[in-house]
């Protein structure tokens, strides 16, 4: 009798064990791997997970004092952070906090929208890396760079700062490639400066219904990933592999003349057949238009 109930004990405990096991195969999927963790990257990142993230680059401390701007929120600058272009001082770095005494409400997100980061165009932008190598100075090695994890808004940081202090929600180039439907749960998706995609995050981008195309130059080159090794690699676009190809993914709607219109004196959203495309590069002005902040918001 002993011997039996020890027998059923012990397959009680196996079945436990194959179930468990059934169940996390199932809901895998849904979980960062070890790997996405050490990367710093998910299969789905919470607003909570990238506010965290992206909050630290934008930290204030003894070395920044608020200076008066014509922006809609308060400014922050280092005095000694800047560069002399044309006779003017231009920061190089401004960080924004919410005006206290002004209304946000028309221009705040109606939880029905998306941001998509681009952390492929930021990883694409660090040296030695793609750029290197189209200045010449590195072969095809630095066309492969790790995928970045410090979330460092390089190509939009005013945009950025603005869309997530007004409670836009966030993901990233990896979430999208990882998993594209979780574009269709959202009536809009605003993308950025989302120069480097992948086939799988262009096509989920180009078949959503409502895209705001905020920045020109979207969608303009192809990489591939190699999750395993936390990187992307250049596949198509921006002259390569030969130099006549420009848009990797020979894209009709390629708008990569306008992104050196940084005035945005006549600026405008133009039709196209998913969305909406800026036909200038905002991110001079994004922080400073509380109605053209609103207009994205009502698209």
């Amino acid at each position: 009798m002993r011997k039996q109930t020890g027998m059923k004990l012990f397959l009680f405990v196996i079945l436990i064990l194959v179930s468990t096991t059934i169940l996390h195969q199932v809901f895998a999927d849904d979980r960062p791997s070890k790997s996405d963790k050490k990367s710093g990257t998910s299969s789905q990142l919470s607003n909570k997970e990238f506010e965290t993230r992206i909050v630290d680059q934008f930290k204030i401390d003894k070395e920044w004092k608020k200076v008066n701007s014509t922006s809609i929120f308060e400014t922050w600058i280092k005095d000694n952070d800047y560069q002399i272009v044309n006779g003017k001082k231009i920061w190089n770095k401004a960080i924004f906090k919410i005006t206290p005494t002004k209304n946000y409400d028309k221009a705040k997100s109606d939880k029905n929208t998306i941001v998509v980061f681009p952390i492929f165009t930021d990883s694409a932008y660090n040296e030695p890396g793609f750029y290197t190598h189209y200045r010449g100075e590195c072969n095809e090695k630095c066309l492969t760079v790790k995928i970045q994890s410090n979330f460092l808004p390089q190509a939009n940081p005013n945009a950025v700062q603005a869309l997530k202090l007004l409670d836009y929600s966030f993901v990233t180039d990896v979430d999208v490639d990882k998993n594209p439907s979780i574009l269709s749960r959202y009536s809009k998706v605003i993308l950025l400066h989302n120069e480097y995609v992948t086939r799988k995050e262009f096509g989920a981008i180009t078949s959503h219904p409502n895209v705001v195309y905020l920045y020109p130059n979207a969608l303009y080159a192809e990489v591939k990933t190699d999750y395993s090794k936390n990187t992307i690699t250049l596949v198509r676009g921006h002259n390569y592999p030969s130099k006549e190809i420009r848009n990797g993914f020979d894209w009709k709607f390629d708008n990569s003349k306008l992104e050196y219109d940084r005035d945005c004196k006549k600026i405008q959203f133009n039709k196209i057949d998913n969305g909406w495309m800026l036909n200038c590069y905002p991110e001079n002005v994004i922080h400073k238009s509380l109605k053209f902040l609103e207009t994205i918001k009502k698209l």
